[in-house]
């Protein structure tokens, strides 16, 4: 195949939105969640090929595809520092880097993982839940995931008062004792724009911290402002507690003064929201060499968490990857309603990311034509 023949046709964002009834009730969001939007990007070469990625909603991306269309698809670090470019002025197009390292892998005919490094085809994933239950009702979800193969679980705090938040925990540990891993998700990182709220002081985080260590959690995520290097830097010093973070962090030199600095042992930055693929193998790199956990909160949907687990696997040695799964409130059937087949994991709580070509998914076209925002 000739060079042109994998020259860039064309560059095709959709939105679509699916209604969600009961609503989803998210930790982190002050309002009940009445629908769930999902962005797609479809890259197109002349030869026919095609690259799909979801993420981020790609604002500020539209008058930009010239840059893209005529350019050999292959040459992913020339689009990564037009992305970055476009992200400094508008806003996170990174699933349009997803897009082509799918678009990558098809060419070659071989999976991302291997593209990336070939360090492993499976990931090990932990469920991730998403919403606030009450003490008894948490710890019967712990053991419907440890029954369904996850080695680990994170629980939400963001309840008020962090007591409440540990009685929870206390009896999600009770239940299932030392059989599954708990990390927990402060969510004091950031707000939605509608939530006011103080984030935690370094004392606050440092008196949870100690229940934390009490309860054998693996890690706390988020306990500060994401801005407070140096109390992160502080609490990672004063608890044995891992200290993770960086999810919604949102340039790459941000990562390097964390680690840097000594402020995470875990970093989280989710490649639909930051860097793509192209910038983030620079951060998990970067991580493994200073001996710290690289491990990517992924939130958007299932073809987002399998970018992530290409990321991974290809790269890292992660001990786990995060998989978005709470049903009923957040089952496999809303966050992949645009997949043919939703992302699963086995009965040992694995993702296998085999041999298809790209990311190995396929869109749902009924369902996005159904869902889609003019």
């Amino acid at each position: 195949m000739s060079r042109a023949e994998h020259r860039i046709s064309s560059v095709e964002v959709s939105q679509h939105r699916l209604h969600l009834q009961p609503p989803f009730h998210a930790s982190w969001d002050t309002k009940p969640r009445l629908q769930f939007d999902a962005t797609i990007v479809r890259v197109r070469t002349d030869s026919g090929l095609v690259g799909v990625a979801s993420g981020d909603l790609m604002v500020g991306f539209a008058g930009h595809e010239h840059l893209f269309v005529g350019q050999d698809a292959l040459a992913l670090e020339r689009h990564f520092r037009l992305l970055s470019n476009i992200d400094f002025h508008y806003g996170r197009c990174w699933p349009l880097d997803l897009a082509l390292w799918d678009l990558a892998g098809k060419i070659t005919a071989q999976p991302c993982w291997k593209l990336l490094g070939g360090l492993t085809r499976r990931v090990r994933a932990y469920a991730s839940s998403g919403t606030l239950r009450e003490p008894g009702a948490m710890a019967e979800c712990a053991e419907r995931m440890l029954a369904q193969g996850f080695p680990a679980m994170k629980i939400r705090f963001h309840r008020g008062d962090w007591r409440e938040d540990i009685r929870a925990l206390e009896a999600v540990r009770a239940r299932v004792g030392t059989r599954l891993e708990l990390m927990v998700d402060c969510n004091q990182g950031w707000r939605m724009p509608w939530d006011a709220a103080s984030p935690w002081s370094l004392k606050d985080a440092l008196a949870v911290a100690r229940e934390l260590e009490r309860l054998g959690v693996y890690w706390m995520e988020e306990p500060l402002h994401r801005a407070d290097h140096a109390g992160m830097k502080a609490l990672r010093h004063a608890t044995p507690v891992r200290i993770a973070g960086g999810e919604m962090t949102r340039q790459l030199h941000e990562f390097r003064d964390l680690i840097a600095g000594g402020c995470l042992d875990v970093l989280q930055p989710d490649a639909a929201l930051v860097g793509g693929i192209t910038g983030l193998r620079r951060i998990a790199l970067m991580a493994q060499e200073h001996n710290l956990v690289f491990t990517p909160h992924t939130w958007t949907n299932g073809m987002g968490v399998t970018a992530n687990a290409h990321l991974v696997g290809g790269l890292v040695d992660a001990p786990w990857l995060e998989f978005p799964f709470d049903p009923p409130e957040w089952g496999l059937e809303r966050r992949d309603f645009m997949m043919t087949e939703p992302l699963r994991v086995d009965a040992g709580g694995w993702i296998d990311l085999g041999d298809a070509p790209g990311m190995g998914y396929a869109l749902d076209e009924e369902a996005l034509a159904r869902t889609r925002v003019a």
